[in-house]
């Protein structure tokens, strides 16, 4: 097009390309000139033969093979129409087939969806742009069939989403409660219907649910789970970390976040020094402890997933203790009935929710059993190194 626009006759293209060359082109050009002379080959001084020679060293030998094979397998598949015949033209083009256009029909036809080719086959069209135009139409006709089946979920009516809905009446749908409520001009509606959108977007964080670094299960009876309230319970759940389900509590009165040494040793965590190491009063046989290493844990409930620095301590209860910091910094609030934990993290809402105080015990239980186990196996190396 630039040798069209200019004029340029075709003794003075060749010079004009092999000029703006540039890096590894310019290499290569400069390369097969000295050759061609070594060999009293003649110049190159058309410009058909410089696309040749580039065509040789640039594109490989299966090129028109991989674009014949691209051609024969095209499908429309998630495409447009529009999208699916710029693609067929692409490849015509590059493969450089010429062909009928009955022919081109015929394969535009072959990779169409079938719910639109079952349609459009019992039209008439003259050409394939007219095939095409009909197609498009088919095209529309069903995208627009498709939205009915949307579904709104405030009002539950069908062709739009809740942010495009028309009607005003909202309508919550609760257990096995319905709520609904009127639009009104007063501000308690109005206040009304943003806590309600404000519902829609909470995010419910679950316990993970997975074997709590155990090898194996318990297997025995439990107590019965209607006993059993959450009245003199703290917050319990499970965490998953590196893939592995590790026990997690929340507790106010702690000064600080905890992990412990187990949960360190098992995952292969890398301990950091601690800034600023501290004395510990921890209730059980070590007395004070010295605090001077943390690590850093990625973890994640459900959708909610986050990173922080614990310190490490020699807890056998539980592996991670989130306390007053974490706390702190997620500007929590705690539902003391239910246990459910409220916090916005990354602009985004979340509700953690407590195990079951039978799944609580199970995992007790489990990392007891677990410890025990443990200790067999220690003791029995010890008397095989010292008989």
């Amino acid at each position: 097009q630039i040798f069209t626009c200019h004029q340029v006759g075709e003794e003075r293209k060749v010079p004009l390309a092999t000029l703006a060359f540039q890096g590894q082109a310019r290499f290569w050009w400069t390369a097969f000139v000295r050759k061609r002379r070594l060999h009293n080959d003649p110049p190159i001084e058309y410009w058909n033969d410089l696309r040749s020679a580039m065509r040789r060293r640039r594109i490989p030998s299966y090129y028109s093979t991989e674009l014949m094979d691209k051609l024969q397998r095209l499908q429309q598949n998630n495409m447009s129409v529009e999208e699916y015949r710029q693609k067929m033209e692409l490849h015509l083009m590059r493969a450089r087939i010429k062909e009928e256009e009955r022919l081109t029909i015929a394969r535009f036809l072959s990779g169409l969806n079938f719910d639109i080719r079952d349609r459009v086959e019992l039209l008439p069209y003259r050409d394939l742009d007219d095939l095409v135009q009909l197609c498009i139409r088919v095209e529309q006709q069903h995208l627009r069939k498709n939205s009915f089946d949307i579904k709104c979920f405030k009002c539950l009516g069908r062709g739009y989403i809740a942010s495009q809905c028309p009607n005003k009446k909202i309508m919550i749908l609760r257990r096995q409660h319905i709520y609904s409520s009127h639009d009104e001009t007063s501000s308690t509606t109005s206040s009304d219907s943003e806590s309600n959108n404000e519902e829609h977007q909470i995010e419910n964080a679950y316990p993970y649910d997975g074997k709590l670094l155990m090898i194996r299960r318990l297997l025995g009876s439990q107590p019965n789970e209607s006993h059993i309230s959450q009245r003199e319970k703290i917050f319990h759940t499970r965490c998953k970390i590196l893939d592995k389900a590790c026990s997690l509590i929340v507790d106010s009165g702690s000064c600080c976040n905890c992990c412990s040494t187990r949960l360190v040793d098992k995952l292969n965590l890398t301990p950091i020094p601690h800034p600023k190491p501290y004395q510990l009063h921890w209730l059980n046989e070590d007395g004070d402890i010295i605090m001077d290493k943390q690590v850093k844990v990625k973890f994640s409930i459900g959708n909610y997933e986050d990173q922080v620095v614990f310190d490490i301590v020699p807890m056998k209860a539980f592996h991670i203790l989130l306390g007053r910091p974490w706390q702190f910094n997620k500007k929590t609030m705690h539902n003391g009935i239910t246990k459910e934990i409220t916090f916005t993290h990354k602009e985004n809402k979340f509700v953690l929710h407590p195990l079951s105080p039978s799944k609580v015990i199970e995992d007790q239980v489990q990392m007891k059993l677990k410890r025990e186990k443990e200790k067999k196996l220690l003791k029995k190396k010890k008397r095989s190194i010292n008989p």
